[in-house]
């Protein structure tokens, strides 16, 4: 089953789309800002090692410079990435940029156990994103043909998720307040000329905190966790 979307790749056994809720336990892991790669490395041996007693994690993180190319990544859209380094990817999608300033969670959830398919899944994570805009009185929508969440068509928050196995890595990623002159040395997402906004750009001051705080509360909503059962600061020991 294929998923649509540029920036969403799926690999294994095809998951139906289950409307039930199901309220699940959440492991949440804190681990402030890292270096892109180890904390890539860290994912995929997170997903491959996990069992059907694998409690799902959020990881929250702040990533050191970094332009991410996904598997079908075009080399055309990397236009001038001068210092800071590209690092190809497994995800699906063009090329994104994550920095200092930028909130990046990595969703490691157990789809089958969701009981929710990987449309279900991307449509939670853009409304998640969505209600804590609306928090802060920013009006913001997803689009069908390029997932994300956009204000008045810039976007502010990109989605670039694996399933393998009907297991999911990788995440999302929202501009807070960072420097955006990064984004001019890529067409972001593969998109030549796409606007990208940050929060900054709307709110004049914002608590860090208060948006990770809010943005759990609605990832843990929209996708069907009703508790957290451990917060950590580091990444998993393999």
């Amino acid at each position: 089953m294929p998923v649509e979307g540029d920036n969403i790749r799926e690999e294994g056994e095809a998951n139906s789309i289950s409307t039930a809720v199901q309220a699940l336990p959440l492991n949440i892991r804190m681990l402030g800002r890292q270096a892109y790669e180890p904390v890539w490395q860290a994912m995929k041996a997170f997903t491959e090692t996990r069992n059907e007693a694998t409690v799902d994690e959020l990881w929250f993180v702040e990533h050191d410079p970094v332009f991410t190319q996904g598997q079908a990544g075009k080399a055309e859209h990397v236009l001038k990435p001068g210092d800071i380094p590209v690092v190809q990817v497994d995800r699906g999608g063009q090329v994104t940029y994550h920095g200092p300033g930028q909130l990046v969670v990595y969703l490691l959830l157990d789809v089958k156990r969701s009981r929710k398919g990987p449309r279900a899944i991307v449509s939670g994570i853009e409304q998640a994103i969505i209600n804590v805009l609306h928090t802060y009185g920013i009006e913001s929508c997803a689009r069908a043909d390029a997932p994300g969440v956009y204000i008045q068509g810039a976007k502010i928050a990109a989605l670039g998720l694996r399933f393998r196995k009907q297991r999911s890595y990788h995440g999302l990623s929202f501009n807070l307040d960072m420097d955006m002159e990064p984004f001019s040395r890529i067409n972001p997402c593969g998109y030549e000329g796409l606007k990208v906004a940050q929060l900054a750009d709307y709110v004049t001051a914002f608590n860090k905190q208060d948006v990770i705080d809010k943005l759990l509360r609605s990832l843990m909503d929209e996708l069907g966790y009703d508790r957290i059962e451990i917060t950590g600061q580091g990444l998993p020991r393999t």
